[in-house]
């Protein structure tokens, strides 16, 4: 079993920025695809964006110019910057792992936006 965590949730205003990281234990993160996914109340779950593991990347067309993702292989982690945040990106924030055909998801990450 792979343990995806996430972290960097949190409270910000309209116009505001966070970070996301995504981890796991070990390296495996290094060899994985990921993708960054968002769930709102009453709303299916989206993808937001996704990254390779040669760090190609993938946005949502909402998040396409605000948000990017990013690799730092040294740490073992996978990013998800977030600029110009509004209400409307309010939503649980997960990780997802893509390794030998598996998904692995972390329990995510709460981040909501103020107007």
């Amino acid at each position: 079993q792979v343990l995806v965590v996430e972290s960097g949730g949190g409270l910000v205003q309209a116009g505001g920025s966070l970070r996301l990281s995504c981890t796991t234990a070990g390296s495996i993160i290094r060899v994985s695809s990921v993708g960054w996914y968002r769930q709102a109340p009453g709303k299916q779950r989206e993808l937001v964006s996704s990254i390779t593991t040669g760090g190609i990347t993938n946005y949502g067309d909402s998040v396409k110019g605000r948000f990017t993702s990013s690799r730092d292989n040294a740490n073992n982690i996978v990013y998800l910057e977030m600029n110009s945040l509004k209400p409307e990106d309010t939503a649980v924030y997960y990780c997802k792992l893509t390794f030998t055909g598996r998904d692995y998801w972390g329990q995510g990450t709460q981040v909501t936006v103020s107007s």
